[in-house]
């Protein structure tokens, strides 16, 4: 159960923030965080946005030990991971994943087993983070990578132009929500496959098989003088008379052939979207909702994943919400939220938003002005967290495994020893002593998210 209200802005650091929201909680997170761009993003003066501001740059001057220690304890392959960005790319890069992994740790921890996450970003660290996110998240938990087209080709382009951004979607577990969402369809399927039509104001259609894929022996019937299909038809003689009796069946001209169902074009949900986006324009072209905010994104796209994981009264929470796009699609998608920024502005935009494109954009939305909680604090949590580790368990543990990997069973240095979940986090295991053990480096990262059956199994290969 949430422990924070509704419509609430908290203007702090998120990982403070989260830190103070209970566990399992929440049931989508959608952040847009930094891309260590190595700039410094401020919204232009005049602006709604005016005053809004944040540094895209990352030292190991912002990292805390705190986090590197929970980090190595808790996912120590990540940490591996993160040492190695800092020698593939740059101490900046290293910085930046650190300051992101112990966020994501506290999102996996707020979200709901049936929860989702989406992160944005561009491909400056995208390749970082897919791996950071499969370590904290599970990389069974992987979904889908989205690409979004945010722009056009400019003419002076001296390279292959960087014109997407990348959104990667993870679940909780396969419990998670799924809600499919639809697009138009393309101008030349509808020419193609919706090539008749009636002129009765219904509109085009196209026909579909009537018979059965399998066989259904209570389904063979005679039907306005045509047979049976061998394994029958795909509806029950009343069906098939209410059908007829609204003119959606198409009866052929010969015996010989069977009747089709016809299914019109304006009845049809549009074709399944996949995860290549093309159809929402940046937020430039859209003078409505532009606020000038850097990094601004529209609301079609919060609202198309709003939508496609989250029901109605469902919780969404961005860490990083800006202008709060975020928050204002869950508004007006009916869904609860909680936004996190460290910017003043945050609550300003929301407010004004609030007022702007939900309570005068839909005379049937309700006015929300001055509804909207505004928070300096950081949340206390009142569910009954789960006690962490002995601060010694590793000392313990290396003593009660005869100084031995858990896996392999070698003889090793503790220092070549790793902290490992025996039920991995990202599949609902505590964090507590005893759903811990030591693997040697291997053995760590052949298990991963994964049992120790799995892990006896491969060694088994390996002999």
């Amino acid at each position: 159960m949430s422990n924070v209200a509704n419509r609430t802005i908290f203007i702090r650091d998120n990982l403070e923030v989260m830190r103070g929201v209970n566990s399992a909680s929440v049931d989508l997170i959608y952040l847009d965080p930094p891309f260590n761009s190595k700039r410094m993003f401020e919204a232009p003066i005049g602006s709604r946005a005016a005053g809004a501001a944040f540094k895209d740059a990352w030292t190991l001057d912002d990292v805390k030990e705190e986090w590197v220690t929970q980090i190595e304890d808790d996912h120590p392959a990540l940490a591996h991971i993160i040492t190695a960005a800092g020698k593939a790319h740059s101490e900046g890069m290293q910085a930046y994943l650190t300051w992101m992994t112990v966020r994501l740790m506290e999102m996996q921890r707020v979200l709901k087993p049936t929860g989702s996450v989406y992160l944005h970003c561009d491909p400056t660290a995208a390749h970082y983070l897919k791996a950071a996110m499969d370590a904290v998240f599970g990389s069974d938990n992987f979904r889908s990578e989205i690409t979004w087209k945010r722009t056009t080709t400019h003419s002076d382009s001296k390279n292959w132009a960087n014109v997407n951004d990348i959104i990667f979607y993870y679940a909780m577990s396969d419990n998670y929500l799924w809600n499919p969402q639809h697009g138009k369809y393309d101008p030349e399927y509808v020419h193609t496959k919706y090539r008749y039509d009636d002129d009765d104001g219904r509109g085009p259609y196209t026909l579909d098989n009537m018979t059965s894929p399998n066989l259904r022996p209570n389904m063979m019937y005679e039907w306005q003088g045509h047979a049976s299909p061998p394994r029958g038809w795909r509806y029950s003689m009343e069906t098939m008379t209410r059908l007829d009796s609204e003119g959606r069946i198409r009866y052929p001209d010969s015996k010989r052939k069977r009747p089709r169902l016809k299914r019109y074009l304006n009845e049809m949900p549009g074709r399944i979207l996949d995860n290549l986006w093309t159809d929402i324009a940046p937020v430039n072209s859209q003078a409505k909702e532009r606020t000038n905010y850097p990094t601004q994104k529209p609301l079609a796209l919060l609202e198309r994943i709003i939508k496609a994981s989250s029901d109605a009264g469902d919780l969404v929470l961005d860490p990083f919400c800006g202008c709060a796009t975020a928050c204002i699609a869950a508004e007006r998608l009916g869904r609860q939220w909680i936004g996190v920024d460290i910017s003043e502005k945050a609550y300003e935009l929301v407010i004004e938003r609030m007022r702007r494109e939900v309570s005068l954009g839909d005379a049937d939305l309700p006015a929300l002005f001055g509804s909207v909680s505004h928070r300096t604090d950081a949340p206390k949590r009142t569910d009954a967290a789960a006690p962490r580790r002995s601060r010694n368990i590793k000392e313990r543990l290396y003593i009660a495994q005869s100084r031995r990997c858990a896996g392999c069973r070698i003889e090793l240095p503790a220092r070549l020893l790793e902290l490992d979940h025996i039920t991995p986090r990202s599949k609902g295991g505590p964090d507590v002593d005893a759903n811990l053990q030591l693997l040697c480096g291997w053995c760590n990262r052949t298990k991963g998210a994964r049992s120790n059956d799995y892990l006896r199994e491969r060694l088994s290969r390996a002999v």
